[in-house]
């Protein structure tokens, strides 16, 4: 197996989970609450209606800069230009998305989600680049 998939798997992984809790959490609170499924048709609903949206906007949220890991790894398995530091770079990336994960779904303390989604972010671009350097050379 190419070590640039570990990352992209722990990825997925790290998704499988959070999907797990939003869904594990969002039962509980219609169960608790008694809210009519019906009543979450649109997403505006389910904002106005859910107390507890941690576990929903990170799902959201992994769906938005991990998209572009997912690509970058993905792209550099297909045109052959992993190394050591770009796999080191996307562990970095996957364990800094983990921090970011496990703050916005348990305590959610903004600035240290913040310094989790920044440092993640700084590594991804850093990523990009290593990659447009190499393709570019």
């Amino acid at each position: 197996m190419n070590p640039i998939l570990g990352p992209v798997l722990a990825m997925v992984g790290l998704t499988l989970v959070v999907w797990i809790a939003l869904f594990v959490q969002r039962l509980g609170e219609m169960r608790r609450r008694r809210i009519d499924p019906q009543r979450l048709a649109s997403a505006a609903a389910a904002t106005a209606l859910l107390e507890d949206r941690r576990a929903a906007d990170n799902f959201r949220n992994l769906f938005e800069l991990p998209v572009l890991f997912l690509v970058a790894a993905l792209a550099a398995l297909a045109t052959q230009v992993v190394d050591a530091v770009l796999v080191g770079l996307a562990w970095t990336f996957v364990a800094l998305r983990a921090v970011h994960s496990l703050v916005h779904c348990s305590y959610n303390r903004v600035m240290h989600r913040f310094i989790a989604y920044l440092l993640s972010s700084l590594v991804l671009w850093v990523m990009w680049v290593k990659l447009a350097w190499v393709w570019l050379a």
